[in-house]
């Protein structure tokens, strides 16, 4: 399952019936946009209904880049003509938000850069494992004056702590694969040697195991840790509204100018960029 054109692919590969792989390919960066919403839709929708699968893996074929941030270059009309999706949220986090409660295992498999979007769909995932060399995650959005809009003020304290997370979401700034372990953002950081072995190899263990004492179980789990649909409704929202502002505005534009959506040290080292536009 894919899509072509400027958007880029995510392509879906069924490695068995019951092991999935989701990689993300849309080079240069891997930049998330509304192109790519119906693309997700597809791939969540397939983990939903199939009645086989048991783990999913994320990924990239992107160097560098495991999935960015959203795409600032396109019109805000093009991100705001998707109906709300079943759980009554807006498309991109109703689709994070469903991937969170499906039968299937979720697994993020982050090396490169999962920024904003791709940090978002990381912490939707029932597990990340992360580079050690290459893997940051950032929260970058408060640094250019916007909202994350994907949910992470929702998931960031249950997972991290309140204190943390703040950290996170207001510091802006990247967080290597070795700090994420220490925090709690991810599973494990793993030698980059390492990663895919490991996850294969934790992928088919799981995959092997009955698919009802999964599902039940992760279902339990969810009780216990997953926040309500009405504690990320109105992170969508605070994001469109605070793209309208003019110090949002403004930074995005001084990012622009330093380099911000095309390859080059802006995009690999954002977390550094956005706390010097303000200076």
């Amino acid at each position: 399952m894919s899509e072509t054109g400027d958007s880029g692919k995510i392509h879906l590969v069924r490695h068995s019936n019951a092991y999935w792989r989701v990689t993300f390919d849309v080079p240069p960066l891997n930049i998330f946009g509304p192109a790519n919403i119906p693309q997700l839709e597809q791939v969540v929708s397939a983990i939903e209904t199939d009645g086989g699968v048991k783990v999913v893996v994320f990924d990239s074929a992107v160097e560098g880049f495991f999935l960015t941030h959203y795409d600032f270059l396109s019109k805000l009309e093009d991100s705001t003509k998707f109906p709300a999706g079943p759980t009554g949220l807006q498309a991109l986090p109703d689709m994070l938000a469903r991937l969170s409660r499906t039968d299937a295992v979720s697994i993020s498999l982050i090396r490169g850069r999962a920024t904003g979007v791709g940090s978002e769909l990381a912490l939707a995932s029932d597990m990340r494992f992360a580079s050690r060399e290459k893997a940051i995650l950032s929260q970058w959005e408060v640094g250019a004056g916007l909202v994350p809009g994907g949910g992470p003020m929702a998931r960031l304290p249950r997972l991290i702590g309140r204190g943390r997370a703040l950290e996170v979401l207001l510091g802006a700034d990247d967080v290597n694969g070795d700090l994420a372990e220490l925090y709690g953002y991810v599973n494990r950081s793993l030698p980059d040697s390492d990663l895919d072995n490991f996850v294969d190899k934790l992928a088919k263990r799981i995959a092997s195991f009955d698919r009802q004492a999964i599902a039940d179980t992760k279902r339990l789990v969810n009780v216990a840790s997953l926040p309500p649909d009405s504690e990320i409704a109105p992170e969508w929202g605070a994001f469109l509204t605070s793209l309208g502002r003019t110090a949002a505005q403004e930074r995005i534009k001084r990012l622009m100018d330093r380099g911000f959506h095309r390859p080059g040290d802006v995009e690999n080292r954002l977390g550094h960029y956005v706390g010097q536009i303000g200076s």
